[in-house]
């Protein structure tokens, strides 16, 4: 459970880009409490939190798989599915772009965090029996 020194390029690509959304988020919160208005403060105010404790549980997350926490994958594999059900819904028009490159991201972040060398790297017992 300590870090390990030379995490699988995979890992640290997907660990990266869900840092990145993370932040991306904790931005948005940020946004969103400098958006509230005098008719909309509760939604405004509840919004800005759920996002800004999703973007710290994702950085969280991000960091803990670099430090061989294995528990740390299952937000962020669920985190990407659920962020290819967002693009799906931006698809068309001209939000094409916006679909495509939450899509790309979610893809890669998935294909990082279950390519094999990031489960060996994860994995609990060290020496790979089972």
């Amino acid at each position: 459970m300590s870090q390990t020194p030379d995490n699988p390029a995979p890992l640290v690509v997907a660990a990266s880009l869900a840092a990145i959304q993370g932040g991306g988020l904790f931005v948005f919160a940020v946004l969103e409490l400098a958006h509230v208005s005098g008719e909309r403060v509760t939604m405004g105010v509840t919004t800005a939190v759920f996002f800004a404790v999703y973007g710290a549980a994702l950085l969280a997350c991000a960091w803990a798989v670099t430090h061989d926490q294995a528990w740390a994958r299952s937000p962020l594999l669920l985190t990407q599915l659920i962020q290819l059900g967002l693009a799906w819904s931006f698809r068309g028009g001209g939000t094409t772009w916006v679909a495509v490159g939450l899509a790309v991201v979610a893809v890669v972040v998935l294909l990082g965090l279950l390519h094999p060398a990031s489960i060996q790297a994860l994995n609990d017992d060290p020496t790979g029996d089972s």
